[in-house]
């Protein structure tokens, strides 16, 4: 297998001989307004370029969309992705709204799908902890599994929990994908994993890889790529830990 991170939450894996295009996030630098009540307003979304042309982006096999935050599918991807292309999503009211901007063949995961001989299994998400759940909303992962390849766990847009912690425990991922920019807004806490969430899932699967994504890229991060590696130096888990820089691919 192989996974290449584009930028944010926005990867592409090729897995048992299919190409999964997954949170496409696709905008040129600077597209979109700053996510309001949080830090850098004055830098507009994303805050990079996309590091390889949108047209290799969007080659692909199927789409996964976790959930329908703008840096997770925003107008480019609406625009530039076949509507014809299978596309997977959380739940039925994510489905729908994407069905209405054109898409024909939208299925909703659940937790056995299967898309040409390969598991795709949905997992649980929290977007944040306490009242800020109620507006961050609901979110999924996904577990990859196949005869011929590793375990893939993409967590998606959550912290450490209770769920995910019975994830890595049901399934044992070899390789773990986890949104670990610590974002959030003035108020409310994190939205995703920060560095004690991350060394929670290396203590909970010490063996796995585990790759960081959704970092500096958006403009309410909180924790660095620098930050994370140091972090993980210190707390002697830096050899199973990727923190790649946009447009990094990695094979397993």
């Amino acid at each position: 297998m192989k996974i290449q991170h584009i930028r944010n939450a926005t990867l592409k894996l090729e897995y048992a001989g299919k190409t999964f295009l997954i949170d496409p996030f696709l905008a040129d630098k600077g597209a979109y307004p700053a996510f309001p009540n949080s830090a850098r307003q004055d830098q507009k979304n994303p805050l990079t370029d996309l590091p390889v042309s949108l047209d290799s982006i969007i080659d692909a096999d199927a789409v996964i969309v976790t959930h329908l935050h703008l840096d997770h599918w925003d107008d480019v991807a609406k625009e530039s992705l076949s509507k014809d292309i299978p596309l997977f999503t959380q739940n039925e009211q994510d489905a729908q709204e994407i069905r209405n901007s054109g898409f024909q063949h939208v299925e909703v995961l659940q937790e056995d799908t299967v898309f040409e001989g390969i598991q795709l299994m949905r997992t649980k998400g929290e977007h944040g902890r306490g009242p800020i759940l109620e507006i961050a909303g609901s979110v999924c992962g996904v577990v990859f599994k196949h005869e011929d390849e590793k375990t893939v766990y993409i967590a998606g847009d959550t912290v450490w929990y209770e769920e995910v912690e019975k994830v890595i425990q049901r399934h044992q991922p070899e390789v773990i994908v986890v949104n670990a920019g610590d974002n959030q807004f003035l108020e409310g806490g994190s939205l995703v994993m920060g560095t004690e969430d991350v060394l929670a899932v290396h203590e909970a699967a010490p063996t796995a890889t585990i790759l960081s994504v959704h970092m500096e890229a958006v403009n309410h991060w909180a924790l660095s790529r620098t930050e994370l590696r140091q972090f993980a130096a210190e707390h002697h888990f830096s050899a199973q830990l990727i923190v790649p820089e946009d447009g990094d691919d990695f094979t397993f």
